[in-house]
């Protein structure tokens, strides 16, 4: 299952200068994590791959199929940065509606969101309403609602922003249980999240991608010198500061 990006271009304002110019890239098997600064281009990049936003020139496919359809949006799920409770629903709810507009019937939308909550860790959550949540909580939410109506490709932006170091190693156990038969792309701004765990490493600047390729690839830029335990952080250091780029 390819998730392709071919010559992209995208401008949030047509008298601005484009985010992302004549960009290609197609998302790897298992779980990729997307490094980048403020302003990178990584949000954008997911949206687009998402369908979300419909780049200004090239095209967006899945195994040929166009980006907006729906075959398209039942195979490929996105998280926002910012997930937005509704406090009338509960958790499980919250999830089971998601899988609803999705495609799913409404016995199964409610019986897998029962699932895509235990693999979060937020069973015990699951009766209660999405307003009376933690921010970290809501997050996981979110990270159920994309995984519940079994989508092959997830597109996941700074997921673990505002998760403590238990919630992020459940998030990261769910990860590493899906990546068999689900792509995942996964931005964050945290260096080491993920970074030595993960299958593949993109690196972005300027809406440019710097660095592409598996996570031996991205640590052999780790300077001699750095300390045990930031072996990530050096290696994107390193690669922005080769780019002309302060880190």
């Amino acid at each position: 299952m390819t998730l392709e990006l071919t010559n992209c271009t995208y401008a949030y304002r047509r008298w601005r200068q484009p985010v992302l110019r004549d960009l290609s890239y197609e998302v790897p098997a298992g779980l990729t994590v997307l490094l980048g600064p403020n302003g990178a281009g990584k949000s954008t990049l997911l949206k687009l791959a998402a369908s979300v936003t419909v780049p200004q020139r090239g095209h967006v496919t899945l195994d040929g199929t166009a980006a907006g359809t729906a075959a398209f949006r039942r195979a490929v799920a996105w998280m926002p940065q910012d997930v937005t409770a509704v406090p009338t629903l509960t958790a499980r709810e919250y999830v089971a509606y998601v899988g609803w507009l999705k495609g799913m019937n409404r016995a199964d939308a409610w019986r897998e969101a029962e699932g895509a909550l235990s693999r979060v860790d937020l069973t015990e959550q699951s009766g209660t309403r999405t307003g009376r949540l933690s921010g970290g909580q809501l997050r996981r939410v979110g990270v159920a609602a994309a995984l519940v109506h079994g989508a092959r490709v997830l597109l996941l932006d700074e997921p673990t922003a505002g998760m403590d170091p238990y919630q992020r190693r459940v998030f990261r156990d769910a990860l590493n249980s899906l990546t068999d038969d689900v792509r995942v792309l996964l931005s964050t701004h945290d260096v080491a999240d993920l970074a030595e765990e993960a299958d593949h490493v993109t690196v972005m600047h300027g809406g440019a991608v710097l660095h592409h390729g598996d996570t031996a690839a991205f640590l052999a830029h780790t300077p001699a010198d750095t300390l045990a335990g930031r072996a990530a952080e050096g290696a994107y250091t390193a690669l922005l500061r080769g780019h002309g780029v302060a880190a």
